[in-house]
């Protein structure tokens, strides 16, 4: 299983992700559109030129969404029992189509579950940066975490 289990994972622990993802405008308009989402700054060329980007931006919730994904291979992919909520998120700097992001991933805090022995609490703080590497996005999200199931040795 690639993800890792609660026992896994150590204060400041960084993880690099690969690979990276280049935004296309097609993503940008999908995610917008699907998501009822009609902001002329994302979908519309001419209102965009008018403004201090001079282009359409791209959509900060798929900026956020791209993010996350990129980092599941190397942290959770199956060994998460969920989210736990965002404590934070900040917007650095825009996307546009073209950007090729990159992730990375710091373990800033694990506790055991209070009330459910085969779990855990892990704390991330997740970075995206542009191919010139430029920060582009931070949060800071909590996900429940199994515990690494038990051996056979230990079983017996």
């Amino acid at each position: 299983m690639p993800g890792r289990y609660f026992e896994q994972f150590a204060v400041g622990d960084v993880y690099v992700h690969v690979p990276s993802r280049t935004v296309t405008e097609a993503d940008n308009v999908i995610f917008s559109t699907m998501t009822m989402n009609p902001q002329p700054l994302h979908l519309d060329v001419e209102f965009a030129r008018g403004t201090e980007h001079g282009r359409p931006v791209v959509n900060g919730m798929f900026t956020l969404a791209l993010m996350m994904g990129l980092t599941v291979h190397d942290t959770t992919l199956g060994t998460t029992l969920g989210n736990l909520g965002f404590s934070s998120i900040t917007y650095h700097a825009p996307v546009f189509a073209g950007d090729t992001l990159t992730a990375e991933t710091e373990v800033v805090g694990a506790r055991a579950s209070r009330s459910k022995s085969d779990r855990g609490v892990v704390e991330f703080e997740h970075r995206a940066r542009n191919q010139r590497g430029d920060l582009v996005i931070t949060c800071r999200r909590a996900g429940m975490m199994m515990r690494a199931p038990a051996t056979s040795e230990a079983a017996s």
